[in-house]
């Protein structure tokens, strides 16, 4: 039976899944439609977490790792050293930031990396 959600107007995500299932979509239209807005723009995004929170930042592809630094903060473009990285797919693979590292999925990369859709991102810097 479908539910639905106080304060959203819309359905919960179990049931959102057997609709879609029961229509034979892997996913719904608004999905597809920022999918593709997305990749006629040319953008892509990065993600940044820690304690307080996880952080999606859109930028365009192709932007390099000091760049991407930038649209947190120019200081901390400014004083980039390098990027810690690991794959959205493979932290999701591993469970936690830790097991990443342990089986070497964490990569340092410099100021000519160029960043891929779904990085997870820590950048150190120095100002």
């Amino acid at each position: 039976m479908l539910k639905l959600k106080k304060n959203y107007h819309g359905l919960d995500d179990s049931d959102k899944k057997e609709m879609l299932e029961a229509l034979g979509l892997k996913e719904s239209g608004l999905d597809k439609v920022i999918k593709r807005s997305y990749d006629l723009l040319g953008l892509m995004s990065f993600l940044t977490a820690g304690e307080p929170e996880v952080r999606a930042w859109t930028i365009k592809k192709g932007t390099k790792a000091p760049q991407a630094a930038g649209k947190i903060h120019s200081d901390i473009e400014r004083g980039f050293i390098k990027a810690e990285v690991v794959s959205y797919d493979d932290l999701i693979k591993e469970g936690s930031m830790v097991a990443a590292k342990e089986k070497g999925l964490v990569r340092s990369e410099g100021k000519e990396y160029i960043m891929q859709d779904g990085d997870i991102v820590l950048f150190k810097f120095n100002v």
